[in-house]
């Protein structure tokens, strides 16, 4: 299972390499929507809910900065920080919700209410 997340992760970067206009799902992480949407989803604690708000806050500026400037390693790097550090405070399950509910994004823009009563 743990490579099934990685190969998602792995193409998911290489994709946004590809076309940084792809990034969008990690911009409107912080639209109320789309955030209550994937707390839900998840099953975050408030503990949890805070940490994602700082890095989605982080991601979003410096994705925009780097996208911006059309630096390409910029944004996979930023990219990169947001999966490394939500991956370091959700758990194992809910790091695959994450994974899997900004791919879902990905292929079908605003699909969070599917998502959020598959809980």
């Amino acid at each position: 299972m743990l490579v099934l997340v990685l190969v998602c992760v792995a193409s998911a970067t290489a994709t946004f390499a590809v076309n940084p206009a792809d990034c969008n799902a990690f911009y409107k992480l912080n639209n109320k929507t789309a955030f209550e949407s994937l707390v839900g989803y998840i099953d975050a604690t408030k503990e949890q809910e805070n940490f994602l708000k700082e890095i989605f806050k982080v991601t979003e500026v410096e994705l925009k900065a780097a996208v911006s400037k059309g630096n390409d390693q910029w944004v996979e790097n930023v990219i990169s920080y947001n999966l490394r550090n939500t991956k370091c405070f959700l758990t194992e399950d809910q790091y695959r919700k994450y994974i899997v509910f900004i791919n879902v994004y990905l292929k079908n823009d605003n699909s969070f209410a599917l998502l959020s009563e598959a809980k």
